[in-house]
């Protein structure tokens, strides 16, 4: 499999819908959009042809999933009432564009030296992140955008797994919900948690669909953070960042694990430490 055929597969996939294609050779994407408005979802092929053919033939799957429900819920959302909106923040890379291929700028905050909050309007089984156009439209300040994506955020469940890995505890939010990572900026989820730890509170969010919340009671633990993490970035379709972060009293530190049971925290600075206060906001999947 390569990029070519997996674009003519996917487009062989999508004949239902009414979308136009555009492929772009350097970049290796396919832009998929409506007929009717110019909307659309410009899909990645490399990454997905990369796990395809490392046998994981669902992710054609789930990229056509992706692409029917973004599509058929890019419609004008604008002009539901204020109390029909729901607006969430979705984290993202600080590699991840800051603005559409249009030009318009998304409503984003700085997050940590490795990640970004950005905002959606949940459609759904989809969402779009909003940019100043939609802002807009919804007739929202980008402030009201961030106090409701914050409250938002909390109300969401956050069922968990645990793991004990050599004395280590390992807890895992994944309900494929397109808001786990996102959940890193629930600071009373977080505390909650930091409160029943016993060792030293490690969080990490390797791609959008998992929040990892370990307690580290021993050396060999950062080992274990550092291989889950990178294993949970490079297979996942949303990654973010293989980096750690130390989680003490509402504040991020980034941890480096060198690996042979050593680690290793950043100078703090404003880019990189932040505090969560009660400005932090959500959204959702891209």
């Amino acid at each position: 499999m390569n990029v070519f055929k997996m674009r003519d597969l996917l487009k062989s996939r999508l004949t239902h819908l009414k979308v136009h294609y555009q492929f772009n050779r350097d970049k290796e994407s396919l832009r998929i959009y409506r007929t009717d408005n110019q909307k659309g979802v410009t899909v990645k092929l490399s990454p997905i042809v990369a796990k395809f053919n490392k046998g994981q033939v669902h992710i054609v799957d789930e990229i056509v999933y992706y692409v029917e429900e973004t599509i058929h819920q890019m419609k004008d959302e604008a002009h539901k009432t204020l109390n029909e909106k729901r607006i969430m923040p979705v984290i993202r890379a600080t590699s991840f564009p800051t603005e559409t291929k249009e030009g318009r700028a998304f409503v984003t905050e700085s997050h940590t030296a490795e990640t970004r909050i950005y905002y959606a309007l949940d459609l759904g089984k989809s969402y779009r992140l909003i940019d100043s156009e939609l802002l807009n439209e919804l007739k929202l300040s980008k402030q009201q955008v961030k106090e409701m994506a914050l409250f938002n955020i909390r109300k969401l469940n956050n069922a968990y797994k645990v793991d004990e890995v050599k004395g280590n505890q390992f807890y895992f939010i994944n309900t494929n919900d397109g808001y786990d990572a996102s959940r890193i900026l629930n600071t009373s989820l977080l505390n909650d948690f930091e409160n029943k730890i016993e060792g030293e509170m490690l969080v990490a969010i390797p791609h959008q669909d998992v929040l990892i919340i370990a307690d580290i009671r021993n050396k060999t633990g950062y080992d274990v953070m550092a291989h889950m993490t990178m294993e949970f970035f490079t297979n996942g379709l949303v990654p973010i960042t293989s980096l750690s972060l130390g989680y003490e009293k509402g504040h991020f530190e980034p941890v480096f694990i060198l690996g042979e049971n050593n680690k290793q925290k950043t100078n703090p600075s404003p880019n990189v430490v932040q505090h969560l206060g009660a400005r932090k906001d959500q959204n959702k999947r891209k």
